[in-house]
């Protein structure tokens, strides 16, 4: 129901703005298009997705077992079942088959899925306040973004880095989290602990995979470039390395499905400056595309980790 609920509001919030903007000129951007860079732009999906499998495969402890095609499928599998179920149940799916190929404990599997996801985060926020603080156009509302932005970098350095920080703040969160939250919390709080006790014991190995996962969100974010050219816009790359950032944290608010409508509707605001809202329409789409294009290329796979979260909804 709640799924529903969130596709339901992703389509009014895509109606509402296809009725504010000319449809026709959202056509005709496609039709210009540049079709050189939208191949190019929409290719980079590939190599994005094979270094995030190189990445899991990085995380494996030595003794485990993931090879690079499996590490592949996997990720893909994920995009599936992240657009189709809640709660990320993707990246859970990722732990079980990670626990089960790598012969890991199921929650030392849960801690690297933990640990993965903080990365991405951490390097999606590190980005955003570096474009942040070199954008030329901030009002207020965009230096309240940055101070915004930058606390939850710090916050988020903080609880990777310091265990006792992260104890306080899950305990904070299980006092105050609704009685269904406080389990998950608990665990999530013990998979935190674990992860942090095992990727800082090798520091060389935990900057192998910090330096790998801000390479890769460089990527997501030049990715979202190229599709600006392959509509025949422009906005500097570093406007663009502020710009992109916030409007992908705008789509991970849990309002929509898989962030369609709030992800588009912040593109068409903060690239205002820029190009028209029927272009900055045709990039939501193509940002959509991002998260599809994977997920189209998990389905042959998708049978396969179903029935893993099927059968081991006892880890969550």
């Amino acid at each position: 129901m709640k799924r529903l609920i969130s596709l339901i509001v992703s389509l009014l919030i895509l109606a509402v703005i296809y009725w504010k903007i000319d449809f026709a000129g959202l056509i005709q951007v496609f039709r210009q298009c540049d079709r050189l860079w939208m191949a190019i732009s929409l290719g980079m999906v590939v190599p994005i997705t094979m270094i995030t499998a190189w990445r899991l495969q990085q995380l494996m402890p030595a003794g485990g077992r993931l090879g690079f095609a499996e590490a592949n499928k996997l990720i893909l599998a994920a995009s599936v079942l992240n657009m189709v179920l809640p709660s990320k149940m993707g990246d859970i799916a990722k732990a079980y088959f990670m626990r089960d190929k790598g012969h890991l404990s199921g929650s030392l599997a849960l801690s690297m899925v933990v640990f993965e996801k903080a990365c991405d985060m951490l390097s999606l926020l590190l980005w955003c306040v570096f474009g942040l603080l070199l954008y030329p156009q901030k009002d207020w509302l965009f230096w309240v973004m940055t101070i915004s932005v930058t606390i939850g970098l710090v916050l988020g350095i903080l609880l990777l880095s310091w265990p006792k920080f992260a104890q306080v703040f899950f305990n904070l969160g299980q006092a105050i989290a609704p009685k269904k939250l406080r389990a998950k919390l608990g665990k999530l709080s013990y998979s935190w602990q674990e992860m942090h006790d095992y990727f800082w014991r090798d520091p060389k190995h935990l900057l192998k995979i910090t330096a790998t996962s801000i390479f890769l969100w460089f990527l997501h974010l030049l990715q979202i470039w190229f599709f600006i050219l392959a509509l025949n816009a422009w906005t500097p790359f570093l406007s663009n390395l502020a710009l992109s950032p916030l409007a992908i944290l705008a789509g991970l608010l849990p309002l929509t499905f898989a962030g369609v409508g709030t992800r588009d509707a912040a593109l068409i605001a903060f690239y205002a400056p820029y190009f028209n809202a029927a272009t900055a329409a045709a990039l939501g789409l193509l940002c959509t595309s991002r998260y599809l294009l994977p997920a189209i290329g998990g389905l042959p796979f998708l049978n396969q980790y179903l029935s893993t979260v099927q059968n081991n909804r006892n880890l969550t």
